[in-house]
This record gives C-alpha cells, structure tokens and sequence, in this order.
C-alpha cells in the first residue's frame, strides 16, 4: 500500500472542483467523531464558553422554574481538521455539519424540560482546527425562587455548564471572554419585559462525586430583578386608598349609624379586592410574600377598625340603661385623657327646676295662715307689684285655696310633674356623661390606631425601599 495521504493536503481532483467541495470531502473523507479529536491521549480538550442572555421568557414561582432564551456560544480545538490555506484557495474557514464531526457533550445541569430551541445545523471551522459552535437555546432550568420580598424580589439563578461524560483530564471548561465583559453585557437583551437584567456573575470550579474523578464545570449566575410598578398600581394603591377610607371614617360622629354601615362596606370591599388580587400574587409551598401578609394585617386593621366603633355606638346608646359614669372612668378618661388629647369638655349640669319662689308662693296661698295671704300674685316678687302700683287684680284662686277639696289633688300632680323633671335631667345628665366618654374613648382609641397604621406603613416602605435598591 502507498504512503497515506496527510489530511487537509491538496489531493488531484477534478479542476473544475469548487475549493469547498474539495476541502469538505478532503477533511471529512476519513474524519472519526466517535474519538475526541487529539493526536496524543493524554492532551486535554479545552472548551471556551460564553452565554449571552437574550430574554427572560418567564419565571414560574410555583413550580420554582425559570425560561431563558440565550446565545450559546463554545470553541475547542479540532486537531483534525486542519488544513494548508494555500492549497485550498486561500479558504481559512469553513462551515461543517455538526453531525459530522466531533461535538463535546457539555450540558446544562438545571435542564428540567427541552425548550423551543432552533436547529442550527452546522459549525464553523477555521484553517488551524477552531471550531465554533454557535447556537440560540431556550432553557427551561430549575431555580430557587425567593418571592418573600414580592413585587420587589431579585432572583439569582445558575446555569451549570459540565461534561456530563468526561473527566476534567480529557475535557477542561474554560470563559471566551473575560468575567467583567461577561457581568454587564446586556447588549441584545430585550429590556421591555417584566424583568430587567442586572447581571451575569461567571465562575469556574472542580467537583468530585464520592471520591471519583474530577470534572470541571463552568457556572453563570444570571441576576434579574422585578419591576414593580405594575403591582404597585394595581395591588398596593387600592389597599392604601382603602386604608385611607377607613381613618377618614373616623371623622364620622360615632352617636349615628352611619359610620358602621360604612365600616361594613370598607370591609365587604376589601374582600372582594383580595379575591380579584388573589390571582397575581405568586404562590409557593414554601412561602408567603411579605405583601400577602400587608394584605392580611390591613384586613385585620379593618375588623379592629369596625369593633371599636360598634364598641363605642354601643357604649353611647341605650343611655337609660346605664348606671352613672364611675368616678374613676371619669378621673381617667374626662379629665387626664382629655386634657392629653386637647379635648375640651363641658362638665355643667343644666337641670329643668321648677323655681323655688314660684312653689314658695303657691304652698303659702294653700295654708290657713293669714298672713300668707299678704300676698296674692303667685310668683310674683312683692317689688313688682309695688312698681307697677298696687293696680293688678288679685289671682282668682286665691279666694278658692282656702278649704279647697281640689287642692291635695293639684298638690300631688305638681310633686309627679317635679319628679319627673328631676328624673328626666337624670337620664339626660348620664347620657352626656356617656356621651362624652365615648367621645374621649373614640378619640383615644383612633389615636392608637392611626399611629399602628403610619408604623406598619413606614416600617413596610422602608423595607421595601432597601430591597429595591439593594
């Protein structure tokens, strides 16, 4: 047999032969992909690798699962196809089916399902044995989604580049480009999305399994991050107006119904509010985000908001039941409470009477006694009679008191119409007394719950601010 023919050498052919036609069959005519593609065994395959993020397709929390369109980009050394330029038409790249030749078996180890990917069918080969393997892959990969800090969350999740085969001595990974070109490349990413692009983080580390052999794998740590102004008008504006609703209703007088009917459709709204958001929120087995608890604790605000004022309507109605206002309700909340909220408060008793004179007068002119008789105008004042001359006439049951059988009976229904009077003020003063307690106590009350609220709100936003700008 002849000496064999060195490949990538001009070989006689045909002259009308195209230069490509003849240095594809020259370099494929007795190529081997089954063999990684080095003359000597113990050279290691070195694989440059570069991932560019295109797209963030979607992230779904539940299932914890990320979709990512990227540029896949990857070179090795074939040593195998190599060829003299000068004999092939000055040709010094050359594009080859990747099913042809050899193809390292570097996969992704976050791989849960086989995305959408385009076919592209071939490689590009230069003359010193390069070969570029270019490709577009959607990856659909798991990932540890942290939504605690929702709609202001930055999620961090890796793509695990390996040889799922070979061993760190036959299969070495290595960066295409450098860490920092890599870290702020956002040049083809499609930035109008509900997810923006911070950063790709690179880095390269050996494992071992049990004691085995060593492989090589290359991680990129693609930092994304929500925008959130989407949920912030949709999810945090409604429950804050609704919030405000509240402490306005407040201003409301609490003696009249109206401020619990309208605490009860607050509350019936917010309800049907969440059950409309319930949907957006994302949801996981392993956590609830921190606007989920914002919403129950704001519902909370409102079943507390709604208890005190039926607490107080029902403390300032029904007065006629109540018994007196206790001394020390009154030192506490009439005085101390109200001098420390700037309240003031009328503490006067005004008492319907039947004045003392007039029924002087009238139990003088019933008796026997003469002299009770000096004086026949009832309630009038002896001045007055003196300046208006003596000319008035006498009353005429003055002349009938004397040994009336009518006059215990008039007796007896003036006592009832003075107790009754007497008792009604009663009523009247301990309805005020109650009145103004409630008074003081709503106002206390709404106090405390307005400064709960502005914590909880500023302690929220301030978190939420550092988050978002973490």
């Amino acid at each position: 047999a002849g000496p064999q023919r060195r490949r990538g050498t001009a070989v006689p052919a045909d002259p009308d032969t195209p230069a490509l036609l003849r240095l594809s069959d020259s370099l494929l005519a007795h190529y081997k992909k089954s063999t990684r593609p080095v003359r000597d065994w113990r050279t290691t395959t070195t694989v440059a690798i570069d991932v560019m993020v295109y797209a963030i397709l979607s992230v779904d929390e539940k299932n914890q699962v990320l979709t990512t369109y990227i540029w896949y980009r990857q070179h090795w050394t074939d040593e195998f196809l190599q060829w003299d330029p000068a004999c092939f038409d000055n040709i010094t790249q050359i594009s080859l089916p990747a099913e042809s030749i050899w193809v390292p078996d570097i996969l992704i180890n976050e791989f849960v399902d086989v995305g959408k990917s385009p076919d592209v069918p071939y490689v590009y080969v230069r003359h010193h044995g390069e070969v570029q393997n270019l490709k577009p892959i959607q990856v659909v990969t798991a990932c540890s989604l942290d939504i605690y800090n929702f709609p202001f969350d930055v999620q961090n999740c890796s793509l695990t580049f390996t040889s799922w085969l070979h061993n760190i001595r036959d299969i070495n990974l290595s960066l295409w480009r450098t860490p920092e070109l890599v870290k702020f490349d956002r040049s083809i990413f499609m930035n109008q999305g509900e997810w923006e692009l911070l950063y790709v983080l690179s880095h390269f580390q050996e494992f071992s399994v049990k004691s085995s052999d060593s492989y090589a794998e290359m991680k990129f740590y693609v930092v994304i991050r929500r925008r959130p102004l989407f949920y912030t008008v949709s999810l945090l504006l409604p429950s804050i107006f609704l919030m405000v609703m509240d402490i306005v209703g407040f201003y409301l007088p609490p003696n009249s119904g109206e401020r619990v009917s309208f605490k009860i459709t607050l509350l019936l709204g917010y309800s049907v509010f969440l059950i409309i958001v319930s949907d957006t929120l994302p949801a996981t087995a392993v956590g609830t985000p921190l606007i989920g608890i914002y919403f129950v604790v704001c519902m909370a605000l409102l079943v507390i908001s709604l208890t005190e004022t039926i607490l107080i309507v029902r403390l300032i109605h029904n007065q006629d039941l109540q018994p007196h206002v206790p001394s020390w309700v009154k030192h506490l909340l009439l005085e101390r409470a109200a001098v420390l909220l700037c309240m003031a408060i009328r503490m006067s008793r005004s008492h319907t009477q039947i004045p003392a004179l007039c029924l002087q007068r009238f139990f003088s002119l019933t008796s026997l006694d003469p002299a009770a008789k000096l004086n026949h105008y009832g309630c009038e004042d002896p001045r007055e009679r003196e300046v208006a001359g003596g000319t008035r006439p006498a009353p005429a049951f003055g002349s009938l008191a004397e040994g009336s059988p009518l006059m215990p009976s008039i007796l007896h229904e003036i006592s009832t119409i003075r107790q009754f009077l007497e008792k009604r003020d009663e009523f009247r003063d301990v309805a005020r007394e109650w009145l103004q307690v409630g008074y003081v106590l709503d106002v206390l009350l709404f106090r405390a719950y307005l400064l709960a609220v502005l914590a909880y709100t500023i302690t929220l936003g301030a978190l939420w601010s550092l988050w978002q700008y973490a």
